[in-house]
């Protein structure tokens, strides 16, 4: 298996984005774990079918290893019977031949059985490094991914913010604080200029209305005088 084949393969991120968007290093590499993923659950079903068949064949050899014992001690027995003259010798001699025969028979079952359970331990074993492989592979890779996730969302925002000082026009913006300053200048004079104007009319006001004021003080007090002697009083 070639780690770098798969996450660098074309095509399998997104079936239906564009080039640019199927050559995204995130995309890649998540598809790539996708597939790194999918071997490491094959890898198990295989793993735990071959420990399977270590386990059978363990078991098969001792159950044979089992009866080979059992018909040897039944040939010893047939013999003892014979020898104590419970069995006719010829008859135990046959019967303790094909009890031998099949003990032979399960003995070469139980050879067979063994040989079976060290091939299966041994592909397990094999088995056993290669879904370790793609666990550490999977893990470094996640790392990877998590990593790169980051530096990308660091240099995003890096390039934006760059962009917009990059867009910044110093000179302009100089330029519209001293208009907006003369503005202002401008305003503030004119409205101190108003306020000399207002202070000077407001001046002239008071001085006429101080020569009227005596003035129609004296006729008031004459109409006062006509009224109280009209009035008899």
């Amino acid at each position: 298996m070639n780690i770098f084949n798969r996450i660098f393969k074309i095509g399998q991120a997104e079936a239906h984005s564009a080039v640019n968007q199927l050559e995204d290093p995130i995309k890649m590499t998540e598809q790539g774990l996708r597939d790194l993923r999918h071997d490491l659950d094959k890898a198990l079903h295989a793993l735990a079918e071959v420990k399977a068949l270590a386990i059978r064949s363990r078991n098969d050899r001792a159950a044979y290893q089992a009866k080979a014992l059992d018909y040897e001690n039944k040939a010893v027995l047939l013999l003892q019977r014979a020898h104590q003259g419970e069995l006719a010798a010829t008859e135990a001699d046959r019967l303790a031949s094909e009890a031998l025969v099949k003990k032979a028979e399960n003995e070469a079952h139980a050879g067979r059985s063994a040989q079976e359970q060290a091939t299966f331990e041994a592909s397990a074993q094999q088995l056993e490094q290669n879904v370790q492989q793609l666990k550490q592979t999977i893990s470094q890779w996640d790392n990877e991914l998590r990593t790169l996730k980051a530096r990308v969302t660091v240099s995003t925002a890096t390039k934006t913010i760059n962009q917009q000082l990059a867009q910044l026009d110093s000179s302009g913006t100089v330029a519209l604080l001293e208009r907006m300053k003369e503005k202002i200048a401008t305003e503030e004079a004119l409205a101190e200029s108003y306020g000399q104007i207002a202070q000077e009319s407001k001046s002239i006001d008071q001085e006429i209305d101080k020569a009227l004021g005596s003035t129609g003080a004296g006729q008031a007090a004459t109409e006062l005088q006509a009224l109280k002697a009209k009035l008899g009083l």
